[in-house]
């Protein structure tokens, strides 16, 4: 299973990025698709996930800022970040869970202050 990540990079606080996740139409969908991260010196952490359905759930952490949709189209879930923080920086990881969980590789989101 190939989850392909983008969109990562270096932004100034209040800043935005989108970052992106494609994959197999088998497993878009049908599995649940979600996005991790992991800080320096944390574990990693959930940060928003959508269901196959559309129903999505957030970390506290980023609602009202962070944003996550699926193209069905295009067999990709993106994370649209917004009013970025340094406390954000953390790589990134795209995931799919039905009873299994997929990982991709992840992407760095630098933010700074």
């Amino acid at each position: 299973v190939q989850l392909q990540a983008s969109g990562g990079g270096l932004v100034q606080a209040g800043g935005s990025l989108r970052l992106s996740c494609a994959t197999s139409a088998s497993i878009f969908t049908r599995y649940a698709m979600g996005w991790y991260r992991r800080a320096p010196g944390k574990q990693r952490e959930l940060v928003a996930v959508i269901t196959s359905g559309g129903t999505t759930n957030y970390a506290d952490s980023v609602k009202g800022r962070f944003t996550i949709s699926r193209d069905n189209a295009r067999n990709t879930v993106y994370l649209q970040m917004n009013s970025l923080k340094p406390e954000d920086t953390a790589v990134y990881y795209c995931s799919a869970r039905l009873v299994t969980v997929y990982w991709g590789h992840g992407t760095l989101v630098t933010v700074s202050s």
